[in-house]
């Protein structure tokens, strides 16, 4: 058997406990959560996305999801927007004020995952997401190149 600290879930778990805590003190600077952040990143990409599409890209619930919008809502960041074509669907926007701090926190962003990144030569790191991808696919039922097409 493995050892403990030798397993996946350990070795990630580290990795993570490494890579976030400069990310989560920039989240905290700006009042917001990691859920948040990963919404709003989503609304930032794309523009508008679907409420549903959202849930999926950022691997929060559908549940969870009506909670972080109307936090991010309440502080002016986002708004929702219902389809006029089938009122089932809603699309997330940011607001003005959400798109601001984009540009101020993104920047931010980049630097943070610049300085991660360097930790790999190229190589490495391309290396490191075809692994990624390849353990994703080996585990879940729809490969990834089939998970990016759904929800570009």
């Amino acid at each position: 058997m493995i050892a403990f600290e030798h397993s996946l879930p350990m070795r990630l778990y580290r990795l993570l406990d490494a890579v976030m805590p400069a990310y989560r003190a920039l989240f905290a600077e700006h009042d917001l959560t990691e859920p948040q952040w990963r919404l709003l990143r989503v609304v930032w990409e794309r523009e508008r996305v679907t409420a549903q599409d959202a849930a999926a890209a950022t691997l929060l619930s559908p549940q969870s999801l009506v909670g972080i919008v109307d936090r991010l809502s309440g502080k002016g960041l986002m708004t929702r927007l219902r389809s006029v074509d089938d009122r089932r669907v809603v699309y997330l926007l940011p607001t003005a004020e959400g798109r601001a701090l984009g540009e101020t926190v993104l920047p931010q962003v980049l630097t943070i995952h610049e300085k991660t990144r360097a930790t790999l030569d190229g190589a490495e790191w391309t290396v490191l997401n075809r692994l990624f991808d390849k353990i994703e696919d080996g585990l879940l039922e729809e490969p990834t190149d089939a998970r990016d097409k759904q929800s570009g």
